[in-house]
């Protein structure tokens, strides 16, 4: 029962991050597109959107990962003598990232929640990089 909690959660988290991601760079290519002015500085707008849509998906990914933990079944955090928000926005963050983790290691089920993560923000960092270069060419030079 615990793997299958553990698969629907994480279905869902990957589901949302995608959403959210889609929406997000959407929106700010719409808005970057009208917006008036010098040029130049909508690549930074739209450095700043991808970062907080990065933000927004660790934060996600870290309630999910929290709210998970409350369930014995599910597995715990190593190195952890309790399961705060805080940890596990942590640890989302240094997963989402790929940058690892070492001071906290998932133990149990959880770890298909994190390993996931791992990958879909691989794949969310290199859209927003893409996205970013794509406004660069559009914006860099004034014209």
């Amino acid at each position: 029962m615990a793997h299958t909690a553990v698969v629907l959660a994480t279905a869902v988290l990957v589901l949302a991050a995608a959403g959210i991601h889609y929406e997000g760079l959407n929106y700010l290519a719409r808005r970057l597109s009208r917006r008036e002015g010098p040029r130049r500085p909508r690549v930074l707008y739209a450095v700043l959107g991808a970062l907080l849509l990065h933000i927004a998906e660790i934060w996600m990914f870290g309630f999910g990962i929290w709210g998970l933990l409350h369930f014995d079944a599910i597995g715990y955090l190593q190195g952890s003598a309790h399961h705060s928000v805080l940890e596990a926005v942590y640890l989302s963050a240094t997963t989402y990232s790929t940058l690892g983790f070492g001071d906290l290691v998932p133990v149990g089920p959880i770890r298909f929640v994190i390993g996931t993560e791992a990958l879909l923000g691989l794949l969310m960092i290199t859209w927003s990089a893409s996205f970013t270069y794509l406004e660069m060419e559009r914006n860099w030079r004034e014209r």
